[in-house]
């Protein structure tokens, strides 16, 4: 369990500095809206996350790919409709610039991440 969490916490952290960098960039270079760039940050990290998790957090799973990369979306889309609504809420009723305002989300989105991917879409089958 201890190795699953620290290796959670690396392929984690690479799929939420892809996530941040890709939405700042996407930010900065083209100007659009945040959700937009949010967007963009969060569809470049979904692959990181899944072979990550699927490889190296979760390397013991049986669950096949047609049953675990599904679930992992579920949980994915589900955190990625709460991320947009707390950056949106951030940047709507707060000063907080869009780097701080996305850090904040992503860092309390990634706890709900992890219990869901580690008992629900990477969960052993019943023997």
């Amino acid at each position: 369990m201890r190795a699953s969490v620290l290796l959670f916490l690396i392929v984690g952290g690479c799929a939420a500095a892809t996530h941040y960098f890709v939405t700042l960039g996407v930010d900065w270079a083209t100007g659009i809206a945040p959700a937009w760039s949010n967007l963009i940050g969060f569809l470049c990290a979904f692959p990181v996350s899944y072979l990550g998790h699927r490889n190296l957090s979760f390397a013991g799973t049986k669950a096949p790919h047609r049953t675990a990369l599904p679930k992992l979306m579920a949980v994915s889309g589900t955190a990625f409709v709460g991320n947009q609504i707390m950056l949106a809420a951030l940047l709507e009723y707060t000063p907080l610039p869009l780097w701080l305002a996305l850090g904040i989300v992503l860092f309390f989105v990634a706890l709900s991440t992890w219990l869901l991917g580690r008992y629900w879409a990477f969960a052993h089958p019943p023997a």
